[in-house]
């Protein structure tokens, strides 16, 4: 399962930001990171996942569903020496009546002004302060210019994913997921970009980067969008190829 960082947890502190100019001095109080995750031993979340897959060499586009659990472990350090939380992740079937099984684990930073998230030797900066419409950051800056090469050394989809700019696009908003509405949602951007996605000419090149997170206030992570693949026409034959992957998750359960 290629799935990125999906589950952020939080500083505890409150901070201040002074905004200047030539003309005036302005105080921006913002909203703490520890609003997004509340933070400790046995909480967990559970999300839906639907997998985009591509089967048949390529050829064929298919969905596989899933459940997936997020578990907050124990406080630990992390590869740097500083303080951080290990997650353990699980799997079930797409009704979570199956057993768990375990399929991960993910280290969660909490720094002064960021949250850094490390899963499969990925490090992404998937929250910055201060949480304001509009701020950027470079999210995937630790990530490799073609994280994705060894899965597929031709593919183009992940080129400069490290140069994405992350910004907030709309902060404590409601928003309605699947038929839940949640009153303060924050949004968190990454990529969205796409061309002959999806496919309606396939004698043409086709590509899409689709990445957005949103998280709850007091309860964390409620979607998640993270999609990269591309078509190749096959200038042979009816039928071109596709390559790539992308998860689909929404929360369905917390504590």
């Amino acid at each position: 399962m290629r799935i990125l960082s999906i589950l952020c947890l939080s500083v505890l502190t409150t901070t201040t930001f002074t905004l200047t100019s030539c003309t005036k001095k302005e105080d921006f109080v913002s909203e703490p990171l520890s609003d997004y995750i509340p933070l400790q031993t046995g909480k967990y979340i559970t999300y839906r996942l639907d997998s985009l897959v591509f089967t048949n060499f390529g050829r064929n586009i298919e969905t596989h569903r899933y459940q997936v659990k997020y578990v907050v472990d124990a406080p630990i350090t992390d590869n740097e020496g500083r303080p951080a939380y290990r997650v353990y992740t699980y799997m079930s079937d797409s009704t979570g009546t199956d057993s768990w099984t375990p399929a991960g684990t993910c280290i969660i930073t909490p720094l002064s002004n960021s949250i850094e998230v490390t899963e499969n030797n990925f490090r992404v900066v998937a929250l910055h302060l201060p949480v304001r419409d509009g701020f950027t950051w470079k999210g995937n800056i630790y990530l490799p210019t073609d994280p994705y090469e060894t899965l597929n050394p031709t593919n183009s989809y992940d080129n400069g994913m490290n140069d994405w700019e992350f910004h907030y696009d709309g902060v404590m908003q409601p928003v309605t997921i699947q038929g839940y509405t949640y009153d303060s949602v924050t949004t968190v951007e990454q990529s969205d970009d796409a061309f002959n996605a999806p496919v309606t000419d396939v004698s043409i090149y086709g590509s899409k980067s689709r990445s957005v997170a949103m998280y709850s206030k007091d309860i964390g992570l409620v979607y998640r969008k993270y999609e990269l693949w591309e078509y190749e026409p096959n200038t042979s034959g009816p039928s071109g190829y596709y390559s790539g992957f992308g998860i689909t998750l929404w929360m369905v359960d917390h504590n």
